[in-house]
């Protein structure tokens, strides 16, 4: 019988759970204790065209959709989580540059960007300017063919091993509202943008995240993206509903690894005579474990379906990434305890997990400001 060819979702998710396997679960522990970037596993992970994932085939990414995206990124974040913030936010900036970029930008930066040649970062938050963008303060004030960037972005990750990055500024200080004032500038590395010191995380340890400055920083009017002022809220608004499920499926996968550490380690103790799995407490702790997580993957796969029909995703994006973290911070704990003081220690990654576990919650808008997308979107659809 001729052997039927393999699906290419099925193709492309079998080779990362070999590079998790064989090469990223084993380096995870030391980066993390070390704080120490992966260049060796970044390498490899161009070799697997990863950089490419939110490019177009058309510009030499693979092209993928956002469902396929979200899979890589749990099945990378069983492994370590922070091998997904290298891939996350250059994938923004990706994504943002090939909806919205001109046929010029795109020639200039998506190829290289899906090599992993020029790999990205996003310019987001500032000191104070974090989930009310239209607060941020960093300028940009046209001189002849190029804007002059001045101000400050925190917390930025890839700042240190990025080479160009998608920069949120004030092209228009005065305007009202402050959003329609926001535009989007690719900033490459050079005169004037200087990157701060790398910040001491509890988790998510191994990807820089630094401050970057900006002090009468020359930038090419052409790498206003677009070509129009005042676009930058609302193309970052749909680059983060992208980002908003990758860190969902990303919490997933965190929360997926630690529960089966805790199924399996739940099976080999013993307790009283029999494995702690027989025990009532202990089932229902696994069995509320399983059913979260399986409700955090189907929301976070329903945002990304939507995504994919080119649809407005803000509150599917919201929820997934809301419920997942909860749920990721949750099962963390909750696998800890089925461990014992064994999972308080360093020799097994459920402490890892436990740490990185924050960092979905905060990230890419709090489940504070998740909420509050959410309540506004329910509140336009059932209108009175």
């Amino acid at each position: 019988m001729e052997e039927r060819p393999q699906n290419p979702t099925n193709q492309i998710l079998s080779l990362v759970r070999e590079f998790v396997r064989r090469e990223v679960a084993p380096q995870a522990a030391i980066h993390d204790r070390d704080d120490t970037y992966p260049h060796k596993l970044v390498g490899q992970m161009q070799e697997l065209s990863l950089f490419g994932i939110a490019v177009p085939e058309a510009y030499g990414g693979l092209g993928l959709d956002h469902t396929t995206f979200a899979m890589i990124f749990e099945e990378l974040s069983k492994g370590w989580m922070s091998i997904t913030g290298i891939l996350g936010t250059h994938s923004v900036m990706a994504y943002v540059l090939s909806h919205f970029g001109t046929e010029e930008q795109k020639r200039q930066w998506l190829p290289r960007m899906a090599t992993g040649e020029m790999r990205g970062a996003l310019a987001l938050t500032e000191p104070n300017a974090g989930s009310d963008v239209a607060a941020i303060q960093t300028v940009a004030v046209r001189d002849g063919d190029e804007y002059v960037v001045n101000g400050r972005k925190l917390f930025i990750t890839n700042g240190r091993n990025c080479h160009a990055a998608l920069v949120m500024v004030k092209t228009d200080p005065d305007a009202l509202p402050a959003h329609r004032g926001i535009s989007a500038l690719v900033v490459e590395k050079g005169p004037g943008f200087t990157v701060g010191p790398d910040m001491e995380k509890l988790g998510y340890r191994g990807v820089d995240t630094c401050e970057l400055l900006f002090d009468n920083c020359r930038v090419p009017a052409r790498n206003l993206v677009g070509m129009k002022e005042g676009q930058g809220f609302r193309q970052v608004m749909a680059g983060l509903e992208a980002g908003r499920i990758n860190i969902a499926a990303r919490a997933v996968g965190v929360a997926t690894a630690a529960f089966e550490e805790a199924i399996r380690y739940a099976q080999r103790r013993r307790t009283f005579g029999k494995p702690i799995a027989q025990h009532q407490a202990i089932q229902t702790m696994l069995a509320d474990m399983a059913t979260k997580i399986h409700a955090a993957r189907l929301l976070t796969y329903d945002a990304a379906a939507k995504k994919d029909r080119g649809e407005r995703c803000d509150e599917e994006a919201g929820m997934a990434k809301l419920f997942a973290s909860e749920v990721c911070g949750q099962v963390t704990l909750d696998a800890m305890r089925i461990h014992g003081g064994y999972g308080y220690i360093k020799d097994l990654p459920l402490e890892r997990y436990y740490r990185d576990a924050p960092l979905m919650i905060i990230g890419e808008g709090t489940n504070e400001i998740q909420k509050l997308i959410i309540a506004r979107s329910l509140l336009r659809r059932y209108a009175v």
